[in-house]
């Protein structure tokens, strides 16, 4: 069963990762289908794992099996979120992504129940999913889109759709599906203040103070921007170079020279 997410460095609580969690407040509270859609890398994924609480509860469905006391942050995680978050396989036929949802939700919904209900044995019940978020939906086929349709038509639960640009086009040729569509995010890349605000965190990271009036810091966030085009996960990769620059000549200052070389050692636009 696939149900794991790209990761990519630490967690920035952006505005765009803000405006994701609206709409994804709105999708699960108005039981709507939503889409979301932006280039490679600019951090759709991470913003629905953190929305879901993925990171603390998807370890317990990869290793299914006795439980113990230290899986109650899981339970809780689970409890809380009420989510269920889900990545289709290439190519995989329905009867894959059937069963592999049958199983993800049956599996959630049985940790909700030991998270509200822990001291008792109660029939399981199938309403306590509240939002299914798929991601790399473009990967899913025509029956599979027709499964999720069927499964969000029957059980009310709120579901969005995560993909590249392009996913709300292909989806107009399900005339059915793209009916229940009520809510769509544009998810965009870093730009201006919040470019700065990030950028100002890598800074930090390497044990430097960014100065966005400084001459060689401006020229620093100019050329990083020209590089990245503010994608969230090209960013991350950049500074993992240019804080292995940095270390191997014993330098203190990001210019110019130091970004160069650094972009050299990267594959730009394999995001």
């Amino acid at each position: 069963m696939s149900m794991t997410g790209h990761r990519s460095g630490t967690f920035i609580a952006t505005k765009e990762h803000r405006r994701f969690a609206e709409f994804a407040s709105a999708v699960r509270t108005h039981r709507y289908i939503g889409i979301c859609f932006g280039p490679a890398g600019v951090g759709k994924t991470m913003s629905a794992r953190r929305f879901a609480q993925w990171d603390k509860a998807e370890p317990l469905l990869l290793t299914w099996g006795p439980r113990d006391p230290s899986d109650a942050i899981a339970y809780d995680a689970f409890a809380k979120a009420r989510i269920a978050f889900y990545t289709p396989t290439v190519g995989g036929p329905v009867r894959e992504v059937r069963n592999d949802l049958r199983q993800l939700m049956c599996r959630i919904e049985g940790c909700i129940d030991l998270a509200l209900y822990p001291e008792e044995v109660l029939p399981q019940r199938r309403d306590r999913i509240e939002l299914l978020v798929i991601d790399e939906a473009e990967r899913l086929s025509t029956q599979s889109l027709e499964h999720v349709r069927d499964l969000f038509d029957r059980t009310g639960i709120g579901v969005i759709l995560i993909g590249m640009p392009g996913l709300e086009r292909k989806l107009e040729r399900y005339p059915q599906l793209y009916s229940r569509i009520g809510f769509a995010h544009h998810y965009r890349p870093l730009k201006g203040d919040e470019l700065t605000f990030v950028l100002t965190r890598h800074w930090r990271k390497l044990g430097l103070q960014l100065n966005d009036t400084d001459f060689t810091d401006q020229q620093a966030i100019a050329s990083i921007f020209r590089i990245t085009g503010g994608n969230f996960r090209l960013l991350h990769r950049l500074f993992v170079q240019i804080e292995r620059i940095l270390r191997i000549n014993e330098l203190s200052l990001v210019t110019d020279d130091v970004i160069e070389a650094a972009r050299s050692t990267l594959v730009v636009g394999a995001t």
